[in-house]
């Protein structure tokens, strides 16, 4: 199981040297990956009424292409991953070029996570429809595929045409490691339909709930699924997420052992939340997070 950190966005602030800081940290600590957040837009939820997002204007968000491509030039080993990238808010040739971009630029150590999203705010000031974002993200994923794998492509789509045009550089990997966030605190379990889009398009999906027996069942679920569309559920990867906030260093190593008994590949241990004030105290909890668990 491979062991990684969230970045934390919204809390390590903008100076780039604690940026550096923070990334090269992790890799010397022998963490294998990085994972950040994304969001374009905060909404001010004075003037939104209900409001019931988990994030809002006052969060800060370090735009993930930009951000993973200053990271490559400053590590070596250490894997870059979105958990997730809101893929039906944008233009889906612009995000094939700009992960192909990122995939060059780290050398192949770059995974894609995508999700639908929850923030109409966010997805009308960018021109997207927010209503049909679940339907139109399979088309995506079809001509990121295309995009990333051929030189030349022509698409024919309900949302998407392209006519003899590809992208250049194609990226290392071919195609790009595609996960899928699904889930969400409030509402761990996906639906089936969702559920049945993770296994039959995913390379790997980031669960939202706990390793116990509703998530040994939802696990198992999805290996159904996964059969039912002629797919073996060993090539769909699962990364699990251990908050420092939500216990201490016996229960992060008794949660990660529970993650790898269900078979999880990848981990990946969130410091935000937890009430640390600076970023050497995010650098102190991967490095007391690494001694519990073993990383």
């Amino acid at each position: 199981m491979q062991i990684g950190v969230v970045f934390p966005q919204t809390e390590i602030g903008s100076d780039p040297t604690t940026i550096r800081d923070y990334t090269q940290a992790a890799e010397e600590l022998g963490y294998t990956h990085l994972l950040a957040y994304d969001h374009v837009l905060g909404a001010d939820t004075q003037h939104h009424d209900n409001w019931v997002g988990t994030y809002t204007s006052t969060h800060m968000f370090h735009e993930p292409f930009t951000l993973f491509s200053y990271m490559a030039a400053i590590t070596e080993r250490l894997e870059f991953v979105t958990g997730i990238l809101i893929l039906p808010q944008r233009q889906t040739a612009l995000v094939a070029k700009q992960t192909a971009e990122v995939d060059v630029l780290t050398g192949g150590r770059w995974r894609l996570g995508i999700g639908i999203g929850w923030n109409h705010v966010e997805y009308e000031a960018l021109n997207e429809n927010f209503k049909n974002r679940g339907r139109r993200c399979e088309e995506q994923i079809e001509v990121l595929r295309a995009l990333w794998t051929q030189e030349v492509v022509t698409y024919e789509g309900e949302w998407h045409r392209i006519s003899n045009a590809g992208i250049n550089p194609l990226p290392v990997q071919r195609p790009i490691p595609l996960w899928f966030g699904a889930g969400r605190s409030r509402a761990p379990i996906p639906v089936e339909a969702v559920m049945r889009r993770v296994a039959r398009l995913g390379d790997g999906w980031f669960p939202s709930f706990k390793p116990d027996d509703t998530g040994h069942e939802t696990i198992s679920r999805l290996h159904g699924y996964a059969r039912e569309a002629g797919r073996e559920p060993a090539d769909i990867g699962l990364e699990a997420r251990i908050n420092v906030a939500d216990g201490s260093p016996d229960t992060w190593a008794q949660q990660a052992e529970a993650w790898k008994g269900l078979g999880a590949t990848h981990l990946s241990v969130n410091t935000m939340n937890a009430e640390l004030s600076t970023p050497d105290a995010h650098i102190q909890a991967i490095r007391q997070f690494k001694d519990a668990v073993g990383v």
